[in-house]
């Protein structure tokens, strides 16, 4: 009764419009529509969430450790474990809407420490604000990745960064390292990326980078070299030092250029391999074509000769010293020096060239041949008496012993000759064998008994000898003072002396008018002077 009072039967529905009108319902729709608004702001706004695995979580706080990209934060650290293993530590980073393009395959993850080498000084300013994580966002990759693999270092190049990358094959990796810089004429130019080993072990694969555009300065005739060292060089122009700029002194460079006349050649590709020397010199030696191997065979030492020694032809250097060895003759029962040479059969002229090629060939062994009979030899020579280096020198040696070379067996032996001091030494050794086969001592005590016998010789001479000498010479001084009396002027005898000369000129001049008279008149001496008795 109660319900029809109010106007309305049980079980009816009333809908009275002011019920809606109510302050309660209306402040409950606003914050369901507030609540749904900022969900939806907080959806948008959520990025991706990624598994970066690092070696090492040091550092690293979970729930305030940002994750950065140029320099601008883009998400942040929200949980850190260890692997099963324990080898490595993932981290879950939670990424803001601004991360979107982070979570591609090709992106980076590093974490930014303080970090001092050589090469440069870096995350000093982690000493402030702390740790954190960087990120290199690859802009050619589009394929969505959430798990990554963290670096412990900065990359050497950034993703966007433009160049060519290039591999390098070395011998040896030397003093070079992951971000050593790479320089084309003293300017800086890239730097080496990282290194491997060959797959046989045999050489070093090194990757380098060329910034844009001097990448195009690399062609397919370019040259590389360690740019790390000091070289001496001692020449007839003097003393000249040359160093490396002061980072690669340091931390050890590559540098590269291309030979003179080869500067038109095409453009290398990406990624190419070119051998990298050790030195400037060997570098450009290249150049020079493929090398050719020879031996020499040596019977005197070769101290101070080396691997990497010159071999020169009358001051021209043709080539290097690959290996010295020791070589046994069984049947002879001597030692002797084997010297392995890489010559460069080019270098000898472009005549040389344009006619034989590299010399392998028929022709080129027949003028080896013809050589060897001129004279053609290999010498070991000294090159610096201040270090006792020595070097190959190959020359024509017209009075040298005959020899033949057999150019059918390879490598060639080329033959040799002895060095002239060598030759010398030889001498200066037999003369001091002969030396020691002399009778030394009994000379020594024959020259000993002449020398006694001489001073009692001198000792008697100077007793019985020398009083004598001194009245003998008493005696002719005497003689000459009483000659001198004799001879002074107004002495009687030389008074005498001047009549005398005086009647001797006049005897003479009578007889020169008694010539002169009877050469005129020769009848005088029949009938005497005209005016006495003449004939009947």
């Amino acid at each position: 009764m109660g319900d029809e009072r109010m106007g309305c039967r049980r079980g009816e529905v009333v809908n009275d419009p002011r019920r809606w009108r109510s302050p309660v319902w209306a402040a409950l729709v606003a914050g369901i529509l507030i609540g749904a608004l900022v969900l939806a702001q907080a959806l948008a706004q959520r990025g991706p969430r990624v598994t970066v695995s690092f070696v090492s979580g040091a550092g690293l706080v979970a729930g305030s450790t940002p994750v950065r990209y140029r320099g601008v934060k883009i998400g942040r650290l929200e949980h850190l474990r260890l692997a099963a293993d324990g080898q490595r530590v993932y981290a879950e980073l939670n990424l803001d809407a601004a991360g979107q393009r982070v979570a591609t395959c090709g992106t980076k993850f590093w974490v930014v420490r303080p970090r001092i080498d050589v090469t440069n000084i870096s995350g000093l300013m982690t000493a402030v604000s702390g740790t954190w994580i960087d990120v290199d966002i690859d802009p050619h990759s589009v394929r969505a990745c959430h798990t990554f693999t963290g670096f412990d270092t900065p990359p050497a190049i950034t993703s966007d960064e433009e160049g060519t990358r290039f591999v390098l094959r070395a011998a040896s990796l030397g003093s070079l390292n992951a971000g050593s810089p790479v320089y084309f004429r003293g300017v800086q130019v890239g730097q080496v990326l990282g290194y491997s080993l060959g797959r046989s072990g045999g050489n070093v694969r090194i990757g380098v980078f060329v910034r844009r555009p001097f990448d195009r300065l690399v062609t397919s005739a370019t040259r590389w070299w360690q740019a790390s060292g000091v070289e001496l060089k001692l020449d007839s122009g003097g003393m000249r030092l040359e160093t490396p700029p002061a980072a690669a002194l340091l931390a050890g460079g590559v540098a590269f250029d291309t030979p003179p006349g080869r500067a038109s050649a095409v453009a290398a590709p990406n990624a190419d391999d070119f051998p990298l020397a050790d030195t400037h010199a060997d570098a450009m030696r290249a150049n020079a074509g493929p090398p050719a191997m020879v031996r020499m065979r040596f019977a005197q030492s070769v101290r101070g000769l080396s691997v990497g020694a010159p071999v020169e032809f009358r001051g021209v250097g043709v080539g290097t010293v690959t290996a010295v060895d020791i070589d046994l003759e069984p049947g002879r029962g001597r030692f002797d020096m084997l010297v392995t040479l890489s010559l460069f059969p080019s270098m000898l002229g472009r005549h040389y060239r344009d006619a034989l090629g590299d010399g392998a060939g028929e022709a080129g062994k027949a003028l080896l041949r013809q050589l060897v009979v001129q004279g053609l030899r290999g010498q070991v020579r000294t090159g610096s008496l201040l270090t006792g280096q020595k070097y190959i020198a190959l020359d024509v040696f017209p009075h040298a012993p005959a020899a033949h070379v057999d150019t059918e067996r390879l490598p060639v032996e080329l033959p040799t000759v002895p060095n002239s001091l060598e030759e010398l030494r030889d001498q200066l050794s037999n003369i001091v064998r002969r030396l020691d086969r002399m009778p030394l001592q009994a000379i020594g005590h024959n020259l000993d008994a002449t020398l006694e016998q001489s001073n009692a010789l001198f000792e008697r001479l100077d007793a019985e000898l020398v009083p004598a000498a001194r009245l003998t010479l008493e005696s002719a001084e005497q003689a000459f003072r009483s000659a001198n009396e004799i001879l002074e002027q107004g002495s009687p005898l030389q008074s005498d002396v001047h009549q005398a000369l005086t009647e001797l000129r006049r005897t003479l001049a009578s007889l020169n008018a008694l010539s002169d008279y009877l050469e005129r008149h020769p009848e005088a001496l029949v009938w005497g002077k005209a005016g006495g008795s003449g004939p009947p």
